[in-house]
């Protein structure tokens, strides 16, 4: 009961804040800003009422509902943190979450720690397994990159832990810098940015590129900015999607800031209801090709139940086409330390769950 209360002291700081001041006039100038909303490059479909019911049958009521979640206990690795490592190292701790060791810097993108992806911590998506290691235990983190604000990359109680524990500076797109404010994070360690703008942190580049999505945490959305990633370090490139449709923009970004060493592609969550802010398994692959990925690392499946597609489809998809398509792929465990030098051969392990 304590619990439950100390949540709903929380519900309203979980739901952010708007921009103001400063802030706010950033996001008025930034030509994705069309002075109500952030927008795509392209306009997305609209999503009817016929369709949201058609979501809410199949969600609660489809069929065969026991495979979105694995059978078995998934399996976890609690790799010890090597806290200075030349080269470039990923370690995937399930959903989005991943740990990369850039060429000596350590950056955390899209942490979430907590049970469930929800503005209260009773309700909503809960984890199918759990951290593999915690959230104290990852060691010295130089930075801390946000792809946009939705429950399940954004949370309240990781960036707290993060705040506490640590100095790293959050890397934001616009107008997320307000949650993070009234969250007590202290405005020198915000860094907000617009498509195409950069900072430099620990030595590496980190450059907010397009992406095909959308962002809001209570009853309005788009009124903060979404972004997939550039990671641009002295000697290796690390590219993460965030969460997005596919779209031509992404061969900008290969054209642009690639080839990369590796890309963090996200490639679950996806259904027909909505092509253009979540890729399937195929459309992951096709984004890796043209951001000129040397190694392609799935990301956004298998920690958390968010659409209806069974749970181990979109590593068996993302394998069939990386194969068909010659493109190198590593799909660790959750927790799992990969070098991206000699990353492991797939070895198919989520099919025995």
């Amino acid at each position: 009961m304590r619990k439950r209360i100390a949540a709903l002291r929380d519900l309203p700081a979980a739901f952010g804040a708007k921009a103001t001041g400063a802030r706010a006039e950033r996001v008025r100038s930034s030509p994705q800003f069309d002075g109500k909303v952030f927008r795509n490059v392209a306009p997305r479909h609209p999503m009817t009422a016929a369709a949201m019911r058609t979501i809410f049958r199949e969600m609660f009521f489809g069929e065969h509902r026991e495979l979105r979640k694995p059978a078995h206990p998934v399996p976890l690795v609690a790799a010890e943190p090597v806290l200075a490592a030349d080269g470039l190292y990923l370690t995937w701790y399930g959903h989005a979450s991943t740990l990369v060791e850039l060429d000596g810097a350590r950056v955390l993108l899209d942490p979430v720690w907590s049970d469930r992806v929800s503005p209260a911590a009773f309700a909503g998506p809960r984890r199918l397994h759990e951290p593999p290691v915690a959230l104290s235990a990852l060691g010295r983190i130089d930075a801390v990159v946000i792809s946009h604000d939705h429950y399940d990359h954004l949370d309240l109680a990781t960036v707290r832990a993060l705040t506490a524990s640590s100095e790293a500076p959050f890397l934001v797109p616009l107008g997320v810098g307000a949650h993070l404010e009234r969250w007590h994070v202290p405005a020198s360690r915000i860094i907000e940015l617009d498509w195409h703008e950069e900072a430099t942190v620990a030595g590496v580049r980190f450059v907010a590129t397009p992406a095909q999505h959308f962002s809001g945490r209570g009853i309005t959305n788009d009124d903060t900015l979404w972004t997939s990633w550039a990671l641009l370090g002295p000697s290796h490139r690390v590219f993460y999607s965030g969460d997005t449709g596919y779209f031509d923009g992404f061969a900008a970004i290969g054209a642009e800031h690639g080839p990369f060493d590796a890309a963090l592609i996200q490639i679950g969550a996806y259904a027909p209801h909505w092509p253009d802010i979540h890729m399937t398994p195929e459309e992951g692959v096709a984004a890796g090709l043209d951001v000129r990925a040397k190694l392609l690392v799935p990301v956004h499946w298998a920690t958390f139940q968010l659409a209806m597609h069974p749970w181990g489809e979109p590593a068996d998809r993302v394998w069939s086409e990386a194969k068909e398509a010659d493109l190198p792929l590593a799909i660790p465990r959750p927790g799992e330390r990969i070098d991206v030098a000699a990353p492991p051969a797939v070895d198919g392990w989520w099919q025995a769950l």
